[in-house]
């Protein structure tokens, strides 16, 4: 219950409400109280006197106290309805917030279902609790009180009585406060697990259907559906037996008094008014007596919510300051993109284990296009999202320009490295607006540039166009138009260094050669650094950089890594390690010569001459010296 206190800082804003709404429901709630002395009026004088008049008068002063208990009611709900609303959207969009300033390795741990369920179900409970439980605690603990200084200004013996259950129900209580905190707990995380399931079944569900695998996964979501099942069981027993329990006790405290009472208006000692006014006001007690098993239920599932929600809310963000104990490395630095000593282990990753990137030294100069090549597990990818600070690296420095990457401001960074990942993926919002976040403030033009580079045409016939809603995750999009976009995406804002995870692996060879010609002219004007699994790709770069095992095993151009290590030409063409025939050591077989669709010469011979597009033959790019190209 004290993680609830961490709800304080968005409960202030609307304090003032909630301790007036809470104000007004125990006056309320006293009026109740006010009932039982009117009937001993009733009882010992009107009635007792055969008055009528007297007994009208009484039942308007019921019927009054009625009406202002219903009023006094309907007015806290309005007091505390639009700011806990308030609370609820404030507590979402900073979780929201929380979500995108966190490392990429945090939602690499955390399924989706998992935070989905905190932003939603976990903050409904939150506001159901601030709305109802909280202020009824309050309350309920108030009308509690005042009805025992009532009950004992009327009999103190029979107050006794009713106060003998108090010791057995705190037990009670705190026994069950135990035991629900835990069920909840695990009924929130499987709540969160079946919606990782949903979520992944529906954005799965062309791999479901094409492999017929809706039974299968059917079982699973049922499994997994029975467990949160059994758990809500579990939690509804404890509530019934609680339930059972704080009613049955208070009863038979009741029953006690009654009959006490009743032998004391048998000996005279007691007034029938005074025992219909304290048995009226017991009665009035059972509700909020008895409510305390459900309120302690609900405030043990809002304090699962808080803990659950602050687990998010507590997790470190990414700091614009991470790198400064490399800070001090020296400044001095070569201009382009330089990783000098780069290491880099996942967060992870078991204490001694190897490194993914180990010693990586590698330099692109300015206005230079570099190409990563490597086997499939090499860390090319890894590699590429250390440049934007994505990961941290764990050893050595990256700079741009001769500035270390991590002492920049991870806003200014992003604005200078621009990306496009091997995954292309898109936003349930329009073709304009998923281009337009590579640069927020890219014109139309600029907008039209970047699709033309991407040989992304299609989009102008689109029903809307540029205004054409793409779906979730593009879904409506071929592979190819995605990548297309997801292309266009990464160069409207003519970054200064560009970072390109296999940009064209799922484009035809036909639209492969119009967007690698496109993409020539823009490479021209920046840094970039590309993977590449095809020699087409690789003939986009100046220089070519080999990753084995984490290092930069070699570093030249295509032909010269063509003709110098096995590894590379066994990457390229498929020829065994060891040498691939004497026109791979010459440099003169098809792919020293740059073939592939865009590559300047005739296509690798295992490949069908026909599917070639016409056009004319373009040459690689010079590879640069002493910083010019």
């Amino acid at each position: 219950m004290r993680s609830l206190l961490r709800l304080w800082p968005y409960v202030r804003p609307v304090r003032l409400r909630l301790f007036t709404a809470a104000f007004v429901a125990i006056l309320a709630s006293c009026l109740s109280l006010v009932i039982p002395l009117i009937l001993k009026w009733m009882v010992d004088g009107p009635v007792a006197d055969r008055d009528p008049g007297g007994v009208w008068l009484g039942a308007l002063y019921l019927l009054l106290l009625g009406i202002a208990e219903a009023v006094l009611f309907g007015f806290r709900r309005w007091l505390v309805a639009r700011p806990l609303a308030g609370v609820e959207a404030s507590m979402r969009a900073d979780l929201y917030r929380r979500l995108q300033r966190l490392p990429v390795a945090f939602h690499d741990r955390w399924p989706s279902g998992q935070l989905l369920s905190r932003g939603t179900t976990d903050l409904m409970l939150l506001r159901m609790f601030l709305a109802f439980p909280l202020t009824f605690l309050v309350v309920n603990s108030a009308t509690i009180l005042v009805g025992f200084v009532i009950l004992f200004a009327q009999d103190w013996s029979l107050g006794l009585v009713l106060l003998v259950p108090v010791v057995p129900l705190v037990i009670l209580c705190s026994v069950f406060e135990t035991k629900y905190s835990l069920v909840a707990r695990k009924a929130q995380d499987q709540t969160g697990d079946l919606t990782t399931v949903v979520e992944e079944s529906v954005l799965g569900i062309r791999i479901v259907k094409g492999f017929g695998r809706h039974r299968s996964q059917a079982q699973a979501f049922k499994a997994l559906s029975q467990r949160l099942r059994s758990t809500e069981l579990g939690k509804a027993r404890l509530l019934a037996g609680i339930w059972a329990l704080i009613t049955t006790i208070p009863e038979l405290a009741i029953g006690a008094a009654l009959v006490l009472g009743t032998i004391q208006v048998a000996d005279g000692s007691l007034s029938a008014g005074t025992l219909v006014a304290f048995l009226s006001t017991a009665l009035a007690l059972r509700w909020p007596v008895e409510s305390i098993g459900f309120l302690l239920a609900m405030s043990q599932e809002a304090a699962t919510a808080t803990d659950r929600y602050f687990e998010v809310m507590d997790a470190t963000e990414e700091q614009d300051t991470a790198g400064a104990a490399r800070a001090e490395a020296p400044a001095a630095a070569p201009a382009g993109l330089v990783f000098e000593g780069v290491e880099f282990r996942y967060p992870d990753a078991e204490p001694g284990s190897p490194p993914v990137l180990a010693r990586i030294d590698l330099e692109v100069r300015p206005g230079e296009t570099m190409a990563l090549v490597g086997g499939t597990g090499s860390g090319k990818t890894t590699l590429t999202a250390l440049v934007p600070r994505l990961h941290e690296v764990t050893g050595g420095r990256i700079t741009l320009d001769g500035e270390d990457i991590a002492t920049m401001e991870r806003t200014r960074l992003r604005e200078l490295v621009s990306v496009a990942f091997e995954e292309p993926t898109l936003f349930s919002a329009t073709v304009g607006e998923n281009v337009r976040m590579g640069a927020e403030d890219a014109d139309e033009e600029q907008v039209r540039r970047a699709l033309s580079v991407a040989q992304a045409d299609f989009v102008h016939r689109l029903p809307k166009g540029l205004d054409t809603e793409v779906g979730e995750q593009g879904l409506s999009l071929s592979g190819g138009q995605r990548q297309r976009l997801a292309l266009a995406r990464a160069v409207v804002g003519e970054p200064r260094f560009l970072v390109l995870d296999d940009p064209l692996s799922a484009l035809d060879v036909h639209t492969e050669t119009l967007v690698e010609a496109a993409l020539r002219r823009v490479l021209e004007e920046t840094t970039a650094v590309v993977v590449a699994h095809r020699p087409s790709t690789v003939m986009l770069a100046d220089r070519v950089a080999l990753l084995s095992g984490g290092r930069i095993a070699a570093v030249g151009t295509h032909q010269e890594l063509l003709r110098s290590n096995a590894e590379y030409a066994w990457l390229m063409s498929g020829a065994e390690p060891g040498g691939g025939g004497p026109g791979a050591d010459r440099g003169d077989g098809p792919l020293a010569r740059g073939a592939g669709p865009g590559g300047g010469g005739p296509v690798p011979a295992d490949e069908d001459p026909g599917t070639t597009a016409p056009g004319p033959v373009t040459t690689t790019k010079v590879p640069a010296e002493e910083g010019t190209r």
